[in-house]
């Protein structure tokens, strides 16, 4: 057999591949589930904490003063998206390579957003006497956090499917679990919008007795 022919047992479908044959134990699927969360948020932390080691934290001011990390953390958020899309409707034509391809894009990406949105969060929360300035309320920093929290499950969501693909268990007739995933993160993302608009509004706004 040609090695240029040869498909790959890590992206390429093989129901009886040793990958596939490992992962389709629950056991194995759970350690393996397990392990690869905790190592890509232990990633995402290390990458946070270089983050605000440097560039650091921006000195409080008077004014709010909007996080630009926010604005890396959108295009992460949205290049997870469009990928976990392709994915669903890639591996509903069988496209197993591509569908696969684009379940990593989308977990690498998230991996990315946790790293770049804590550092983001970090930021804004040096930032509370501003925001107090100008009227902003505490719970304006829960939505945040809140959304932060969801984002996380959505991750963890991402990991499974991404397992359960290496496990050859999705396909043209059964892809339920990747459009969910899909629909979750789409739904986190419209609502990082409509926050990260009501706080771009707010960084605008002059402090109250200015």
């Amino acid at each position: 057999m040609s090695t240029q022919n040869a498909p790959s047992a890590l992206w390429m479908p093989d129901p009886n591949s040793p990958l596939s044959r490992y992962l389709r134990r629950p056991s194995n699927l759970a350690l393996c589930f397990f392990t690869l969360a905790s190592l890509l948020l232990m990633v995402a932390g290390g990458a946070a904490w270089l983050l605000v080691r440097w560039p650091g934290i921006p000195t409080a001011s008077h004014r709010l003063l909007f996080p630009a990390s926010f604005g890396v953390s959108t295009l992460l958020l949205t290049a997870g998206s469009v990928a976990l899309h392709r994915a669903s409707l890639l591996v509903r034509i069988e496209r197993q390579l591509a569908f696969r391809r684009n379940l990593i894009v989308a977990l690498a990406a998230g991996t990315a957003f946790v790293a770049v949105q804590t550092y983001g969060l970090c930021c804004l929360l040096a930032q509370r006497d501003g925001a107090l300035a100008i009227g902003l309320k505490q719970g304006a920093f829960a939505f945040v956090l809140m959304h932060g929290v969801h984002f996380v499950v959505a991750f963890l969501f991402v990991t499974f499917v991404v397992l359960r693909a290496f496990a050859d268990r999705y396909d043209h007739e059964y892809s339920w679990g990747v459009t969910v995933c899909a629909w979750f993160w789409h739904a986190l993302g419209l609502a990082w919008l409509a926050i990260m608009g009501g706080f771009l509004a707010a960084a605008t706004a002059v402090p109250a007795g200015a």
